[in-house]
């Protein structure tokens, strides 16, 4: 999955100028099996789940993206640097407004769950719903630590108490699949925290908003996938999946 950039360059990875939500995967149209985007299962899933209008937050490699995307009525706005997914959120502020909103990563896929997530926010307004799963190696990823409160439409259902990106000591093994409902709320959580170094990662966030005091609930996805292109082994394993769509 590499390319040269011409004799004598060194050899660089494809997303070095492409961006990751235009690599494509599989699924099914009218029985047969075609390639589509990353960005289009994306968006396929949240209006699935009820969202009308998409803003995606560009970077360096942004142009490719907003061409593709040019005739869909889609808003743009810039990330100069990347600073981390929190303040890539952050940068989204005005288009949200005052309205609850989705936020999706680029860089992967979730099997399922949104429609989940739609519906339990409508129910009970929290401050935030992240969709969460189980992993092997919670040392990679952003974790919580939760209270089980039951089900909700088939799946088991938790207050989030605490979030962490990345811990060196995980306090569990349930991560957030990066597909998350928010109020507003989120964006003074975020101007909050402190970064000293490194970026500002959605996961400060979070926890910062729990600690104000707002209500974040968990669904646990058991069956459903996270299929993500953000690194080459986890590629391969996602195009061993296909969507079917009628």
């Amino acid at each position: 999955m590499i390319t040269a950039a011409g004799k004598g360059s060194r050899m660089k990875f494809i997303t070095s100028v492409l961006p990751k939500a235009l690599i494509p995967l599989f699924r099914t149209e009218d029985g047969k099996k075609v390639m589509r985007p990353v960005i289009d299962l994306i968006a396929e899933n949240l209006s699935s789940a009820g969202v009308e209008k998409f803003c995606l937050v560009v970077g360096k490699h942004g142009k490719l993206l907003m061409d593709y995307l040019f005739e869909r009525g889609v808003t743009f706005v810039f990330q100069e640097e990347p600073k981390g997914f929190g303040d890539a959120v952050l940068r989204a502020e005005d288009f949200a407004g005052t309205e609850p909103f989705f936020v999706h990563a680029d860089d992967g896929v979730l099997t399922g769950g949104y429609v989940e997530a739609a519906s339990l926010f409508e129910q009970s307004e929290p401050d935030g719903i992240l969709l969460l799963r189980k992993v092997s190696n919670p040392k990679r990823y952003g974790i919580v630590t939760y209270v089980e409160l039951g089900e909700f439409m088939g799946h088991k259902l938790f207050r989030v108490t605490g979030a962490e990106e990345k811990p060196p000591e995980p306090k569990s093994d349930v991560a957030i699949s990066a597909v998350y409902v928010f109020k507003p709320k989120i964006f003074k959580a975020l101007r909050e925290v402190k970064v000293d170094s490194g970026e500002l990662e959605l996961t400060y966030g979070i926890q910062r908003l729990i600690e104000q005091g707002g209500e974040v609930y968990g669904i646990l996805l058991e069956k459903e996938r996270w299929l993500n292109v953000g690194d080459p082994d986890s590629y391969y394993n996602a195009l061993n999946y296909t969507y079917n769509h009628y």
